[in-house]
């Protein structure tokens, strides 16, 4: 008796969705940290299970004794390794404070004029000193003169949250400059950091600037709520920068909730038409020392932790969004001059 054998077509969406990103371009990492990338050292090392509050202070260290040349170093290693990833762009913010002047600044500037022709870069401002007292003023309006895109942390202005995002805005609004803002990154319905945002963006005109960090706390809220807040979002225009592997640490708390993963709820996202990029956070520092920049690992957390398995969805939030959030066109020629996502490829989301 003859054996059988049959052939099977077998799909291999990893390839179908890697093959999509390269065909519009290459990756482009919407969120990262280079000035402190591979910045973990014996000292740092036993800081790693402190709480990010307290993280923000500890890198205070780092920013004091590091020179230009030491931070140009760490960011060109990050870029690197983007090179060799295949990603076309990266937004990287950038700590201009007190604690470490212009050094960021200028290594920036090196690092533009050492990789620009291969690899496209914006840089954003880091506030982790907040931007309203004298000393942190004095930095922010140092920085939003170099900087691409201006960047916030409210957090840092605890109580006057309001404040620090009117600055934020209005700066944005008078320099024509896009505005990314960490919020809702702690995991709990007692933030609405997003919700808030999206309403500042409304009241300053600021529509299409703006784009929210992180948004990890709006899954803590219930559904009524969450969908509430992503009308608001429309309303505004305000897209999103997920970081999956940066905030899916977070510890478990007794808290009730909705059952949700600890990362940012984009299967719900683009079912309103928010647009989701992607990026990677920090790169083996005090933050996040197993962090590697990988960014078929931050996708690939993504779409299984959202359960999102459309190759041309994820794609975009692989690329076009990505650029499109870092005020960047892209370097190809598109087959087709569409570029939105097909319809029962979004729908079909939520029935999986």
């Amino acid at each position: 008796m003859k054996a059988l054998f049959f052939h099977q077509i077998f799909m291999n969406l990893k390839s179908e969705l890697l093959a999509k990103i390269s065909e519009q371009g290459g990756w482009v990492n919407t969120h990262a940290h280079f000035d402190r990338a591979y910045s973990l050292d014996e000292n740092s090392v036993k800081e790693i299970y402190a709480p990010l509050k307290k993280k923000w202070d500890i890198v205070d260290t780092l920013k004091r004794s590091s020179s230009v040349e030491q931070v140009y170093e760490r960011m060109a290693r990050a870029t690197d390794l983007m090179l060799q990833q295949g990603v076309q762009a990266f937004g990287s913010f950038i700590d201009v404070d007190e604690a470490i002047g212009e050094k960021s600044i200028l290594a920036a500037e090196k690092l533009r004029a050492e990789y620009g022709n291969r690899i496209q870069m914006k840089f954003v401002n880091q506030t982790l000193k907040g931007v309203l007292e004298k000393d942190a003023r004095y930095w922010f309006d140092k920085a939003v003169e170099f900087v691409d895109i201006i960047g916030g942390l409210p957090a840092k202005d605890a109580g006057r949250e309001g404040e620090h995002l009117d600055l934020l805005l209005s700066t944005g609004k008078r320099l024509n400059k896009p505005v990314h803002v960490h919020v809702d990154q702690f995991n709990t319905d007692e933030e609405s950091e997003t919700e808030f945002l999206a309403q500042k963006v409304i009241e300053h005109g600021m529509q299409g600037m703006v784009s929210a960090i992180h948004c990890i706390s709006l899954a803590a809220h219930p559904k009524a709520k969450r969908e509430s807040i992503y009308e608001l979002m429309r309303e505004a225009q305000l897209s999103v920068i997920s970081c999956p592997v940066a905030w899916i640490d977070h510890p478990r708390t007794e808290r009730l909730a909705p059952s949700h993963n600890a990362i940012t709820p984009v299967d719900e996202m683009i079912q309103y038409g928010i647009k989701v990029a992607i990026g990677t956070d920090n790169i083996s520092d005090v933050y996040k020392p197993f962090g590697d920049g990988d960014m078929w690992t931050e996708i690939k957390l993504l779409l299984e932790a959202c359960k999102i398995y459309q190759p041309n969805v994820l794609a975009e939030i692989a690329t076009k969004n990505g650029l499109e959030v870092l005020g960047l066109e892209p370097t190809f020629q598109r087959k087709s001059t569409s570029s939105s996502i097909p319809a029962n490829e979004i729908n079909t989301i939520q029935s999986i």
